[in-house]
């Protein structure tokens, strides 16, 4: 984005030019994939503090130390850490994140989170904590999880029951994987944004994993998903203008513009904002304070929809899953947004569902999973085709030589699920019901990292 935070915006013009400035020629498209982790003490179950010799902080501390990344420290404490363009950040639970670097293909990202995965089993095991591949944390309630020492979240805390029943819960008890995608003109995002909203709720079927809270069944393949469903109807959800035909940068920066700011940060302070939305902070200014180009920025990573543009598309619709689902999430994306005939191909599969529909096909898919129904058309027979289709565009990608090997086999996983045919939360609750003999420690057990 821009190259000068401190710089005032002039013009709305200005704005929409930052996501022009992001177009990239095919040859330098990458892969981000960003995957987060909900870490419990091994002895007891706790959730993890950030104080303390066994806390979060120490742990970031110990990361830094063991593979030489740069901290990034908030009133005296490190809340993250920084290292040739990836991150390690602290979400508002303590949950553990990694925003992979951008990278030209599945095995890089593939590569990179596993040895991420190396790094922190081996130093959260000295300290005694364990990290779930789960969507939602299965043991605690709101009142049991500790929160973490960052500015922008106690503002939140604040400002979130305002707008919606589950917002706290969104911020301490979920935890996600995302990837990640660039584009080449307004064109080409317009079609990949309105493919990848239009297919998201298939995705999120695939990789519905949050299915126990409370240390019970919750009664959902996904709860993470009916958490996002009323945690703020200003900032979250689809968008029904990314469907018209001629949407284009201008019309996100439209709606961006109208969500209300949680904060304006000046000199590393943190100042609620009120609700005031961007366009009045453009407008009128926030005291003696103008709006510039870092204010921007940080408001666009305040807005959550189900695909959001940051000078490249993020896909938000996966809960977090084992290692091998992580992998296969940016290779499912990849094949579709990264082949245009493909993208065309998947978004005729789901075009017949308008937005609302999308909306309640998604609560159905919270409960159900894989066995619900989008558009009047079964789930689990559009994942079955999206797969499929997937596979064709990153066979025609490795053709094309735009990456180094066929990429299909990161799918595998995903056929092994259709095979079963329900998604890994509802699995989770035959085996806990079964062979694991109703002990949630069998959970956590099968969940661990």
């Amino acid at each position: 984005m821009s190259d000068e935070p401190s710089r005032p915006i002039e013009s709305i013009d200005e704005l929409v030019a930052t996501f022009r400035a992001a177009e990239k020629p095919v040859a330098q498209w990458r892969i981000g994939t960003e995957h987060e982790k909900i870490g419990i003490f091994a002895d007891g179950h706790a959730r993890v503090p950030y104080p303390g010799e066994r806390g979060i902080g120490a742990l970031l501390d110990r990361l830094a130390d063991a593979a030489g990344w740069d901290r990034i420290v908030e009133r005296e404490r490190v809340i993250a850490l920084a290292r040739d363009g990836a991150t390690i950040t602290l979400e508002p639970g303590g949950q553990v994140e990694l925003s992979g670097a951008p990278l030209r293909t599945i095995r890089e990202t593939c590569r990179e989170f596993n040895q991420h995965v190396e790094l922190v089993k081996r130093v959260s095991d000295e300290l005694g904590i364990v990290f779930l591949c789960l969507g939602m944390d299965p043991l605690h309630d709101i009142a049991e999880i500790p929160v973490m020492p960052k500015a922008r979240y106690d503002i939140m805390r604040r400002y979130l029951p305002t707008r919606g029943s589950l917002g706290l819960y969104m911020m301490h008890a979920t935890a996600t994987v995302q990837a990640n995608f660039d584009y080449a003109s307004e064109a080409d995002m317009a079609d990949k944004f309105r493919t990848a909203l239009a297919c998201s709720p298939v995705v999120s079927a695939l990789f519905a994993n949050s299915s126990f809270s409370g240390g019970q069944p919750n009664g959902f393949a996904s709860k993470r998903l009916e958490i996002w469903r009323h945690t703020d109807p200003d900032r979250c959800g689809f968008l029904p203008f990314v469907f018209e035909s001629d949407f284009g940068y201008r019309d996100y920066v439209d709606w961006v513009l109208d969500v209300p700011m949680f904060f304006v940060v000046r000199d590393g302070e943190y100042a609620s904002a009120d609700g005031m939305t961007f366009r009045q902070f453009l407008e009128r200014g926030f005291g003696e304070s103008r709006a510039t180009h870092g204010d921007w920025e940080t408001h666009l990573t305040t807005v959550f929809p189900e695909v959001r543009m940051k000078g490249y598309l993020e896909v938000r619709g996966a809960d977090a899953v084992p290692g091998t689902l992580i992998c296969a999430l940016p290779a499912l994306w990849k094949g579709i947004l990264y082949d245009a005939a493909a993208c065309a191909e998947a978004y005729a599969l789901v075009r017949h569902a308008a937005p609302d529909a999308l909306d309640r096909g998604l609560a159905q898919i919270a409960r159900h999973g894989l066995d619900a129904q989008l558009g009047g058309a079964s789930v689990k027979e559009l994942a079955e085709s999206l797969v499929r289709i997937s596979a064709d565009g990153l066979r025609r990608i490795a053709e094309r030589g735009e990456t180094d090997a066929d990429e299909r086999s990161f799918l595998d996983p995903l056929l092994e699920i259709l095979e079963a045919g329900r998604s890994p939360g509802t699995l989770l609750v035959e085996r806990f019901h079964g062979e694991w003999g109703g002990r949630i420690e069998r959970l956590i057990e099968s969940a661990r990292y």
